[in-house]
């Protein structure tokens, strides 16, 4: 059973940093891709970041050039955010996609961001 644990949400002040944590346990499978994505009240549920089994990477154009998507060989995935502005704020949550579609979810990191 996949199991997706994210960590390090938090509250920072505008133009502050913060580097997010998804743990990942239970994938047995090789082809799959990682991603954050990010909920704020009120809205729907919005890509963040994503990357691939070979370590290709994109990003939505809001945090193309702030964020950056990491993984590690222990199937880890981390999301490093600088610059950080009020819009940022949300629920980020952690996504596995397998190739034949399947999707996993974390239960989600709250990141708020004071002006």
């Amino acid at each position: 059973q996949v199991q997706l644990v994210e960590s390090g949400g938090g509250l920072v002040q505008s133009g502050g940093s913060l580097r997010l944590s998804c743990a990942a346990s239970g994938v047995t499978f090789t082809l799959y891709t990682m991603a954050w994505f990010r909920q704020a009240p009120g809205k729907q549920r919005d890509f963040v970041a994503r990357i691939t089994n070979s370590g290709f990477t994109n990003y939505a154009p809001s945090v193309k050039d702030r964020f950056s998507i990491s993984r590690d060989n222990a199937k880890n995935i981390y999301l490093q955010m600088n610059n950080l502005n009020p819009e940022d704020t949300a629920v980020y949550y952690c996504n596995l996609q397998r190739i034949n579609g399947e999707n996993y979810w974390g239960q989600g990191t709250q990141v708020t961001i004071s002006s």
